[in-house]
């Protein structure tokens, strides 16, 4: 990896393990402190990496700077370092034998720990979701207002309010029962689903696939299954659902960073190391008598997987839909329902029910309505990839619809 793009990838990878472990030691009160030492740590790296090159192993160089500004930030702080936990045993004099503990079995059990107490029930889901995503994941306040097709302002003094309200609490940063896990499992579920998915539909960068996203909220994932107490069916659900979308990652996309449509990917290009771990998944996901919205869409994700082309398959991709929209209904999981209807049943039924959805605001909405009407009627057709066009966010997205309305236009003036 190039020495420009290795700050931002640790910084995603590495940021809010440190954290969380500092978070874990200093209390939910005192998060602040934890995450300026981890900034700090960083900028030191931007800045010294510049000028002297990449050290051997940059991670390993974070980690050990991070436990060094730690230890000099207690013995600066003594009255602060003996409020802190009760486990640890020094005095201010030595204060540099405190071991910071940076192992992977400590950052994974700091992490499942912060999971379940920024979803602490004091705090509404949305907040909850909001706390995750920013505190856990490392989600800034523009891409947590996309997740949640709202403005900045509302999100920013929902993160503040949130964390006001932790503090009061005085919620504990430890490992949780299992009746606060069944309490707060949904929530902690829903932030990582929403983080895969800024990820696989990324809207405020100039690419359509952000990999690192992705990955994170399965790794994140991955510890509540690889947990005796979190390994629940709606989790195993979930990371199967991840495992079958990331399988088709390296054909979603073509050379350019543009979208690939679903019927014109390289079917040789999914991944089916990866298939076969979400069908391992989905397996799991289906012991006991617990039916998710994950459970659904780890299926309808299943037969995107497959490789044949039946009216059969869109059928069984239907089905889910419908199943899908009975437990949780989103104008979202409609649109894509509708695409599901054209393929199984004719592009006349789907238009109706499209219009029906009146998502008017979200460029997919009109980008599939031009879709439906290409080959029907073209000015209907053009008119909603135009109206697509004004909506998009990202670079390949408008370029992928520009793409669209010349080939419609070819096709009106060929007809």
């Amino acid at each position: 990896m190039k020495q420009p793009d290795i700050i931002p990838h640790l910084f995603r990878t590495e940021y809010r393990k440190i954290v969380s472990v500092l978070s874990k030691l200093f209390g939910i009160e005192n998060i602040e402190a934890a995450e300026d030492i981890v900034s700090d740590t960083f900028l030191s790296a931007s800045e010294l990496w510049g000028l002297k090159g990449l050290p051997e192993n940059p991670t390993a160089w974070l980690y050990t700077v991070a436990k060094n500004r730690t230890k000099d930030y207690l013995k600066r702080n003594a009255l602060f370092s003996k409020n802190i936990s009760k486990e640890i045993k020094y005095s201010s004099t030595v204060s540099e034998e405190i071991e910071i503990d940076l192992s992977v079995k400590n950052i994974n059990d700091s992490q499942l720990a912060m999971m379940f107490v920024v979803c602490d029930p004091c705090n509404s889901a949305e907040t909850q979701i909001s706390l995750v995503l920013n505190m856990l994941c490392g989600f800034g306040v523009d891409e947590i207002a996309t997740a949640f097709l709202t403005n900045k302002e509302v999100i920013y003094k929902r993160l503040q309010r949130g964390k006001e309200k932790l503090r009061h609490e005085k919620i504990k940063i430890e490992q949780p029962a299992l009746a606060e896990i069944n309490e707060r499992l949904p929530a902690v579920l829903m932030a990582l689903y929403l983080l895969f998915n800024e990820g696989y539909f990324s809207l405020n960068q100039d690419i359509s696939l952000r990999k690192d996203l992705c990955l994170e909220a399965m790794r994140l994932t991955c510890l509540l299954v690889e947990n005796k107490k979190t390994n629940t069916p709606p989790a195993n659900a979930l990371l199967s659902l991840m495992y079958f979308h990331a399988s088709r990652f390296d054909a979603r996309l073509n050379q350019n960073g543009e979208v690939i449509l679903y019927d014109n990917q390289d079917t040789r290009l999914w991944n089916q190391d990866l298939v076969s771990k979400g069908a391992y998944f989905l397996n799991q996901a289906s012991q006991g008598n617990t039916l998710s919205k994950y459970h659904l869409e780890a299926g309808i994700a299943y037969w995107h997987t497959t490789t044949t082309d039946s009216k059969e398959k869109w059928h069984h991709i239907l089905q889910l839909y419908n199943h899908l929209l009975v437990i949780e209904y989103s104008p979202v999981a409609a649109l894509n329902r509708t695409y599901a209807l054209a393929r199984a049943k004719g592009k006349m039924e789907a238009i109706t029910e499209a219009e029906k959805i009146n998502l008017t605001g979200n460029y997919l909405y009109h980008s599939l309505l031009g879709e439906l009407y290409n080959g029907i009627d073209y000015v209907k057709a053009i008119g909603h990839l135009e109206h697509a066009l004004t909506l998009a966010k990202s670079t390949t997205d408008k370029t992928f619809i520009f793409s669209k309305i010349l080939h419609c236009r070819q096709q009106e003036n060929n007809s």
